[in-house]
């Protein structure tokens, strides 16, 4: 037999090696499949309400504006089915669910938590506003922040471990428009150059005038007014076994109407957390924001996971021409953010917490749904959550897959 070398015969050989069961074994062997979430991994969570429908963005801002907790309500259509369509996606766990008025009580908590439940789903956090005497720090504040510490004592109490909050003085969504992307899937823009009308007339987003009753806040002013309703909440957050998370500013423009966004940077972000030093003082990470802001997502991620002060995850994607003042919220799989390398940071650090993969494009599928309502312009619904549901445990599943 001859024992002539061949490129062929030498690519067979190299075939049979790469099949070998030593191989294929080892990289069995890490995980059981399917992957599933658990106790030990990060859980992929949606908005209650999310199954059908957003409410549109209008009533969801004059709810905050009027102190109101924020996230969608119980009403509205058919709740179960909604719930219903959510866990056909795979998921188990919801946020943002309205709890009414402060003080929340403990037994209408658990009455809720229970039906979700029974649902088969579990709810895990909702979101709180603080009135405009704490984030202004006017008279007042203290009568408020006695009423909202009762809302957190009694979701402790109910076992609900998470509440989400914003500090905005202020909030740009007049930046926001809608650009159409692949196929004429729907985008987010945001330009804070962008020309828009008020009081008949026509100025950039950057030079809308204050808010009356707000005003123009400085970075001190809300840095101190944080800081005394922090040092008030962060203790009994702790002792009730709830953990706070503030969102970063979104859009996270430099001045919006006048006034300083102090969670506007990562620099921000990393005050915040020193505040009051305890893991129920932590963030809302949303790696979407970060590219918006410049920074490496990924080098974020690792700061505040390390330091277990990630309480709950926004997982999206953004293309950005400027930082801070031009970008737009793209499809999950097709932006700057390296969404992998985030998640493999989050597994890495044992994170076990919620991630909410939000703001899901405009498909014409939802859009063709009668009644189509998107929270932000070029934003989706059903269909849309679907895809960035899919993608995020596609996600979860690789980086579990290669710890």
């Amino acid at each position: 037999m001859s024992s002539k070398f061949t490129r062929r015969g030498a690519v067979q050989i190299a075939g049979a090696a790469a099949l070998t069961p030593s191989f294929s074994w080892a990289a069995s062997a890490r995980r059981q499949w399917p992957i599933e979430e658990g106790p030990d991994t990060p859980k992929i969570c949606l908005n209650s309400g999310d199954g059908a429908m957003p409410p549109p963005m209008g009533e969801q801002a004059a709810g905050a504006q009027q102190g109101q907790p924020g996230g969608r309500g119980m009403g509205g259509g058919n709740q179960e089915a909604s719930w219903r369509r959510i866990r056909q996606l795979g998921v188990t766990h919801i946020i943002g669910i309205g709890l009414g008025q402060h003080p929340w009580e403990e037994e209408k908590i658990r009455a809720v938590i229970q039906r979700v439940k029974d649902a088969g789903l579990t709810f895990y956090g909702t979101l709180i506003s603080f009135s405009n005497n704490i984030t202004y720090g006017r008279q007042g504040r203290d009568a408020d922040l006695e009423l909202l510490l009762k809302s957190i004592q009694a979701a402790g109490k109910a076992g609900l471990p998470l509440i989400e909050y914003n500090y905005y003085a202020n909030r740009v969504m007049e930046g926001y428009f809608e650009e159409l992307g692949r196929a004429g899937i729907g985008h987010t823009g945001f330009d804070y150059e962008r020309e828009v009308e008020e009081g008949g007339k026509k100025m950039r987003v950057r030079e809308l005038p204050p808010r009356p009753n707000v005003g123009a806040m400085t970075a001190a002013e809300m840095w101190n007014n944080l800081t005394y309703a922090l040092k008030a909440i962060i203790p009994v957050a702790e002792k009730a076994g709830v953990r706070m998370a503030c969102h970063p500013n979104d859009p996270p423009a430099p001045l919006s109407r006048g006034s300083e966004q102090i969670m506007g940077s990562v620099a921000g972000w990393k005050r915040l957390i020193s505040i009051v030093d305890s893991p129920a003082n932590g963030i809302t990470f949303d790696c979407g924001v970060t590219r918006e802001m410049g920074e490496d997502p990924v080098e974020v991620c690792r700061y505040f996971a390390s330091r277990d002060r990630i309480n709950h995850c926004h997982y999206r994607n953004v293309i950005v021409m400027k930082p801070y003042e031009r970008y737009k919220e793209v499809s999950i799989d097709e932006g700057q953010v390296d969404m992998f390398n985030v998640m493999l940071e989050l597994v890495k650090a044992k994170y076990r917490r919620t991630i909410f993969p939000e703001h899901p494009r405009a498909l014409d599928y939802d859009r063709d749904r009668p009644g189509f309502r998107p929270q932000y312009p070029g934003g989706g619904g059903y269909a849309g959550y679907a895809f960035t549901v899919a993608y995020t445990r596609a996600m979860i599943q690789a980086a579990l897959s290669s710890v």
